[in-house]
């Protein structure tokens, strides 16, 4: 496998082994598709690893069946957990001014919280939390200080349209998703096996 090179080495008295371990917290934002998938992609690496993993849903309705869910779980049968949580009730792009909506992310987040002092798990997904953030649902400044401070050897990846500028400028990892083409341009729905 590769080794890539970094084009700099920060002098922060860190080994390179030290610096290569580092948990990382990612963010994929953008107006395109692939956000989630990416995500999901990367917890499948994760699991191959033997990594415990955890995903969070925010706003995407718990009724909603989706491919990703079904695979990671029944891998979690068969090797390290995956467990899952859905504290949402609908599109993720369109705002929820309900309260519940709101005391569920906010319900959401303290578990996140919880699990991340406890070291429940290596990975943390938490798809579409940019828009509690947005929302003003979840403070920004009280989601990087969490992080910034998380114990252990735990990488959190954060999903959805719009981050927070302070959110970008404080990841490991920012991809922004640009949409060229999309087939709903066309008048075509989302289908199985693509979009869910």
């Amino acid at each position: 496998m590769p080794q890539g090179q970094p084009e700099n080495v920060p002098n922060d008295g860190l080994t390179t082994r030290q610096r290569r371990t580092r948990p990382l917290v990612v963010v994929h934002t953008g107006p395109g598709k692939g956000k989630s998938t990416a995500a999901f992609g990367l917890a499948l690496r994760a699991w191959n690893q033997g990594w415990p993993i955890g995903v969070f849903q925010f706003v995407k309705s718990a009724k909603w069946k989706v491919g990703e869910e079904a695979a990671l779980k029944a891998l979690g049968e068969i090797g390290p957990p995956v467990t899952w949580h859905k504290m949402g009730d609908g599109w993720s792009w369109i705002r929820k001014s309900d309260d519940d909506h709101a005391a569920n992310a906010r319900e959401g987040w303290a578990q996140i919280k919880r699990d991340l002092t406890a070291e429940t798990y290596r990975l943390l997904v938490l798809d579409e939390f940019t828009y509690p953030i947005k929302w003003g649902w979840i403070p920004v400044e009280d989601v990087i200080e969490t992080l910034r401070n998380r114990p252990g050897s735990q990488h959190v990846v954060i999903t959805g349209r719009d981050a927070h500028p302070d959110l970008v400028a404080f990841a490991d990892l920012v991809t922004e998703m640009t949409k060229v083409r999309h087939p709903m341009d066309a008048g075509q729905k989302g289908q199985r096996g693509i979009e869910w």
